[in-house]
């Protein structure tokens, strides 16, 4: 560890992490800030909020289905720091228009700004992948993607809850002043330009061509396909739970937004957890060994939150903050749950992205993200709708989550055949 922190001060490596890091935190900070705001301010009605949280999560994630395969020919085929200097840039823009929509409580502005921020990561998300190759030695690029990872982890914690804790006129300045320092910080990640041995690449902007293209060519790959699918039934059910975790906290617990904040905070820090429990276990080898039997954990303790949600009691006028919540003995164990399925996710998906990334040649790595990004959001656009769905029929909010332990089976099932195949 202490090696992979030295990467840190060298300038092949320290820019493109704390780019990375203020691009997550950025995301997270709009994203919960916009939430929150719908949530406890502007809606009143349970139906639709929870609609609303399912829109949002669609939204985001929709643009990564779009354009991913195009993200990955640029980041390929292109100078990468250019493009990661020009995506910044993009985003002070989208962070303008999103403030206007937070100050102003303007649902269709701050939609649309999310939906260009989902944009904007799109075009980012293989590129923070294919540089490393580039910049770093070999024996270093394992503990660069380690340092990348556990950087977008912290950055998802700390922009949740500064997102969920600050006043809405207060986070409307914030995301635009991170959008500045975050280009700040990108002009000084070097220049990056394609492999010199790789083959010419023709960019295809044909979208759906370029999709279908670029899916088909990866997965037709037993070892690939098995993995992608893995991942993608796992953040299918991630989505879902980050959908339903202000609806549940304001209508089924009685609590307030710093509940709800804290809920995707304890979410963070046990992926984060998962990932360092399992790199241990695995001793840096890369293997799915451990895969199915983490998604099974992960599915029992939704069933456990399932069954605390739905035997909570009734829920009085007064919303109760997350020092209160945290007195009740009960509401330890819904605490205990969310560690428990964030934990034993990051020991689940860690391993499967390793594999992705360590399997396939340099010149393919981003294309090959891509790929697993484009089939990813479409399970989680799935679920997201699959679960707006359920609760526009009247399915509670609780009760849905027995249909995200479900999906866990077929993530166990898939990770063992996986690991037959590979171990």
């Amino acid at each position: 560890m202490q090696t992979s922190l030295v990467l840190l001060k060298r300038r092949h490596f320290g820019p493109l992490f704390a780019t990375q890091f203020l691009n997550a935190f950025n995301d997270n900070l709009f994203k919960m800030a916009m939430v929150v705001l719908v949530t406890y301010t502007i809606y009143s009605n349970p139906a639709t909020e929870a609609q609303f949280n399912a829109l949002a999560s669609g939204l985001f994630i929709l643009p990564f289905f779009l354009f991913s395969a195009l993200a990955g020919q640029i980041a390929d085929s292109s100078d990468k720091a250019r493009v990661i200097r020009f995506i910044k840039s993009a985003e002070i823009g989208i962070m303008i228009v999103g403030s206007v929509g937070i100050y102003f409580e303007l649902v269709p502005v701050m939609l649309a700004a999310l939906f260009a921020m989902g944009v904007h990561s799109t075009f980012f998300g293989p590129i923070k992948y294919a540089i490393l190759p580039q910049h770093l030695e070999p024996e270093n690029v394992l503990g660069g993607t380690g340092l990348v990872e556990a950087g977008t982890y912290l950055a998802i914690l700390s922009g949740t809850v500064v997102g969920g804790i600050i006043p809405p006129a207060w986070a409307a300045i914030a995301v635009i002043l991170v959008a500045i320092v975050g280009r700040l910080t990108a002009s000084a990640v070097p220049y990056a330009p394609p492999e010199a041995d790789a083959p010419p690449l023709k960019l295809d902007w044909h979208l759906i061509r370029n999709s279908w293209n670029l899916v088909s060519g990866t997965m037709h790959i037993p070892r690939l396909f098995l993995a992608i699918m893995s991942i993608s039934f796992f953040w299918a059910i991630g989505a879902v739970i980050i959908a339903i975790f202000p609806p549940l906290v304001k209508n089924l617990l009685g609590a307030d937004e710093s509940v709800a904040t804290v809920f995707t905070a304890v979410f963070s820090v046990g992926v984060a957890l998962g990932s360092i429990a399992i790199n241990r276990m695995l001793k840096g080898k890369v293997s799915a060994k451990f895969a199915p039997a983490s998604v099974i954990v992960m599915g029992l303790f939704i069933v456990d939150l399932w069954y605390s949600v739905g035997h909570w009691g009734p829920v009085g006028g007064q919303l109760i903050d997350w020092r209160d919540f945290l007195s009740l003995a009960k509401g330890d164990r819904v605490f205990i749950d969310l560690l428990g399925i964030s934990v034993a996710g990051g020991m689940f998906v860690v391993p499967l992205y390793a594999f992705l990334t360590t399997t396939v040649a340099k010149s393919m790595t981003a294309r090959t993200i891509a790929a697993n990004n484009i089939v990813n959001s479409a399970f989680m656009v799935l679920g997201t709708l699959i679960y707006g769905t359920l609760v526009y029929f009247g399915v509670t909010i609780d009760d849905t989550l027995l249909f995200v332990a479900a999906a866990c089976l077929v993530s166990a099932w898939l990770a063992q055949k996986l690991h037959r195949a590979c171990d």
